[in-house]
């Protein structure tokens, strides 16, 4: 199918996406929607602004809609980004929020489309293992609950962390996806990536128990260059 991907750049919508294409289906857009309130329920908002250059990277077109940030208003936002586009249907990154879904599922059904949710009511421990196998590098850029201080900020989210997030989670009871609004995540690499995100300047804003790494500025980096194969040139080692 035609799909248009609802895409906040962090990780569950970028590993929502990458799932969807591996189905199989064509993803020619992103939509993008900039709440005002950073209090948004329903939409990512940390960073938004290095969306754009996540676009250009994976050579998608991005569609954006700005929103209040009350609920009528994003709603109304996503209603707007979705109305006209030439898909069948929407990707979402949901995993566990019936709220988030509800409403995702209500504007599209009025819209006639399809929603598409690979990672709803998926069991988190196989959806954390299976995104740390994707290929997908996204890092932390925003910590607000107990146990995630100052020091994950700009953390990747690798091997290390998720066992440190399990071990957070026998403590204080965090979700490890960040689905409880524990952390936020911002995508730097992926395999749909046709170049990297470099986090060029940022500023972390740390208020009493919780905090923001905010971007700044950021580029499109570049993939290391391989050696040239020399097939004709072979080397043979002795055992030793």
């Amino acid at each position: 199918m035609r799909l248009a991907s609802l895409y906040s750049g962090g990780k569950d919508s970028t590993f929502s996406l990458y799932l969807e294409e591996q189905m199989g289906h064509d993803v020619p857009y992103l939509v993008n929607i900039m709440p005002e309130d950073s209090a948004s329920w329903i939409f990512h908002t940390p960073n938004l602004s290095v969306v754009p250059l996540m676009a250009e990277a994976m050579g998608k077109e991005l569609i954006t809609a700005r929103s209040s940030g009350t609920e009528e208003g994003d709603m109304e936002g996503l209603a707007m980004a979705l109305d006209g586009l030439d898909v069948d249907g929407v990707i979402t990154g949901a995993v566990w929020s019936d709220y988030q879904w509800d409403r995702m599922n209500l504007v599209c059904h009025d819209l006639g489309l399809k929603v598409f949710s690979p990672l709803w009511r998926k069991d988190q421990d196989l959806v954390m293992e299976a995104f740390l196998q994707s290929g997908i590098r996204a890092i932390i850029v925003g910590c607000y609950a107990e146990g995630l201080g100052q020091e994950w900020l700009g953390r990747e989210i690798d091997r290390q962390a998720v066992d440190e997030l399990k071990r957070l989670r026998e403590r204080y009871g965090i979700s490890i996806m960040g689905e409880g609004g524990e952390y936020e995540s911002m995508t730097i690499d992926s395999p749909m990536h046709s170049r990297p995100i470099n986090i060029e300047s940022s500023e972390i804003v740390w208020k009493r128990d919780n905090g923001l790494l905010d971007v700044r500025s950021a580029r499109l980096g570049q993939r290391p260059r391989l050696e040239p194969s020399h097939p004709h040139r072979v080397r043979y080692h002795r055992d030793r």
